[in-house]
């Protein structure tokens, strides 16, 4: 029966991970609400919960970063003079929008960055 267990831990994981509900999970895993209100109280069980959502989410953002330069090219491409004033204005929004946002990002990770350093020395 162990191996009932992690399938139906599995199932409840995923299903969680993939937005149900705690209820709709359990159900959809094949436990009742009470075993999962159980598991999820169970450290070990967090754990591989909160490892499983930031697998999904790193390769979700790595899906994303790879499409970003897609995205960008577009984005370029819509600032030709031939393509009407309206959709280059649109595109060009687009452009600063996010370059400000990237440079936000970075400026913040440096000083991030930074003050880890100075914690690290003064250890």
């Amino acid at each position: 029966m162990p191996g009932s267990r992690r399938n139906a831990d599995e199932a409840f994981m995923i299903a969680l991970v993939g937005g149900a509900t705690v209820e709709d999970a359990a159900r959809s895993a094949g436990i009742s609400s009470r075993t999962a209100q159980r598991r999820l109280a169970e450290p070990d069980f967090r754990k591989r919960l909160q490892k499983l959502r930031a697998d999904i989410l790193e390769r979700t953002a790595s899906t994303l970063t790879t499409a970003s330069t897609e995205a960008v090219r577009t984005l370029l491409d819509l600032q030709q003079p031939t393509t009407p004033a309206t959709v280059r204005l649109g595109a060009a929004r687009a452009i600063l929008e996010m370059a400000i946002k990237l440079r936000e990002i970075t400026d913040l990770a440096e000083r991030i960055e930074a003050l880890e350093d100075e914690a690290d020395d003064s250890k």
